[in-house]
């Protein structure tokens, strides 16, 4: 299954994270329920583009674009 990151999505996007690098993911985020299986939902992105806010196991996280791109998608679970 390809996959992609979830800085790719745009605001009101939800996807399955399919995959995390966890050696760059902050441990706080995987506490949060960052974790494969789980969904994220883009809900605002930073006037300058940076960072994400997100919803992710019913927890609002801001994660600048580099971390967000290593929290991996289903891109065919985008809604």
């Amino acid at each position: 299954m390809e996959s992609c990151h979830s800085a790719l999505l745009k605001k009101g996007q939800k996807a399955e994270i399919v995959e995390i690098n966890i050696d760059e993911i902050p441990l706080k985020l995987i506490e949060m329920g960052c974790l494969p299986g789980n969904t994220i939902e883009l809900i605002q992105v930073a006037p300058l583009g940076d960072p994400l806010f997100f919803n992710v196991n019913d927890s609002k996280v801001a994660i600048r674009k580099k971390t967000a791109a290593y929290i991996y998608i289903n891109p065919a679970s985008i809604k």
